[in-house]
């Protein structure tokens, strides 16, 4: 049976039958290629194992880090979740590089969708990828924690026999992104329960027949959350930039006005847009041409045309705009600790304006509500 290599140094499909003996002990099996897999890898995943043999704790991996906010990651994180043989994997999927993905962003290459064929399989993996984001914001709550919501958004992307394209993403070792708090985006789902007051943003994306999928929304946990005027003015004031940079996508548009339209709605309402990550074209690749900037006075290249499809997922604080990323390198925070949010469509640009393939129905979870 093939296996991929738990070594993040690898990460490639193998046959061996090593295992790590500290996991057997905890009741979990994780393969290595070899012994020398297993010694290059062992400073990260070491990481899975409960410490001081406590199988219900947890711990801080990185106690000497100078964290910016309260939050803190709660390791041990969870083994990676199987894959069964049947679903199709994007190219990444077993070591971790997306090469389709490097080769054709080294010619700033941005791919066109047109055929009806493929716009049938684009909107399709578009609508589950909508289902699996509302399955997971359906268990939102005070007391689950953000493994337990990786857990709903693997086995419903399974059962829609799709692949979750975070997993092994550059060895990315989730298949969401659960972002709390100060965290801006990227954050890696653990055992950390949630609590009432904070908010959440969650990351999905699908991959299946030969297509991706993004979207994330943010979230209240609890009712604490919605009685904290500034809180609520941060995650509405998100929510809203995203509609009013929607509203600008039509044949024509330089990506560059996107950027403008944004900063100027969020500084008229107190918030600072987060510089560091961008929007993105998708496709049948996760990440790739044009770069969407969520701020102004930036350099984006080129226009939208009929077929373009990308993504626009502003991120806003309520301080400063500058981030820092964790020591487990994935995890991006504010730099000051305050709280962040994000929103994110995938849109295809039409003939006469722009189709939102990952709209909310009226079934969704969350939703706007009013500002205090």
């Amino acid at each position: 049976m093939i296996h991929s290599c738990a070594s993040a140094e690898c990460s490639k499909a193998t046959e061996s039958t090593l295992k790590c003996p500290l996991c057997l002990k905890q009741g979990q099996i994780q393969y290595f290629c070899n012994q020398a897999c297993f010694k290059n890898g062992w400073k990260i995943h070491k990481a899975v194992h409960a410490k001081d043999g406590d199988m219900e704790g947890s711990y801080n991996p990185f106690p000497n880090f100078a964290y910016t906010g309260e939050l803190r990651p709660a390791y041990p994180l969870s083994v990676r979740r199987e894959v069964p043989e049947s679903i199709t994997l994007p190219d990444y999927a077993l070591d971790g590089v997306p090469v389709s993905e490097i080769k054709n962003n080294r010619m700033n290459k941005i791919n066109l969708v047109t055929e009806p064929e493929d716009l049938a399989k684009l909107k399709n993996v578009c609508r589950l990828a909508r289902e699996v984001l509302d399955a997971a914001a359906a268990a939102i709550k005070p007391g689950v924690t953000t493994d337990e919501i990786d857990e709903i958004v693997h086995n419903e992307t399974i059962k829609r026999e799709a692949y979750p394209s975070p997993l092994n993403y550059f060895n990315f070792p989730k298949s969401v992104c659960t972002s709390v708090n100060e965290v801006i985006c990227h954050g890696i789902p653990d055992r950390r329960p949630l609590q009432d007051g904070d908010i959440v943003n969650l990351d999905v994306t699908l991959y299946k027949d030969g297509f991706h999928a993004d979207l994330n929304e943010t979230y209240y946990v609890g009712e604490k959350a919605k009685t904290n005027k500034e809180l609520v003015n941060l995650v509405e004031t998100t929510r809203e930039a995203l509609a009013e940079a929607i509203r600008l996508v039509k044949p024509g548009m330089p990506f560059r006005q996107i950027g403008t339209v944004i900063e100027n709605y969020v500084t008229e309402r107190g918030c600072e847009t987060v510089r560091s990550y961008t929007g993105h074209g998708i496709n049948t690749l996760f990440h790739t041409e044009p770069t969407i900037p969520h701020y102004a006075r930036n350099k984006a290249v080129g226009v939208a045309k009929p077929g373009v499809v990308f993504t626009i997922e502003p991120m806003l604080t309520l301080g400063t705009h500058r981030d820092v990323v964790w020591p487990d390198n994935w995890t991006a925070v504010t730099a000051d600790g305050g709280p962040s949010a994000q929103f994110e469509h995938t849109l295809l640009v039409t003939e006469d304006g722009v189709e939102i393939l990952t709209g909310r129905t009226e079934a969704s979870p969350g939703g706007a509500i009013p500002r205090l």
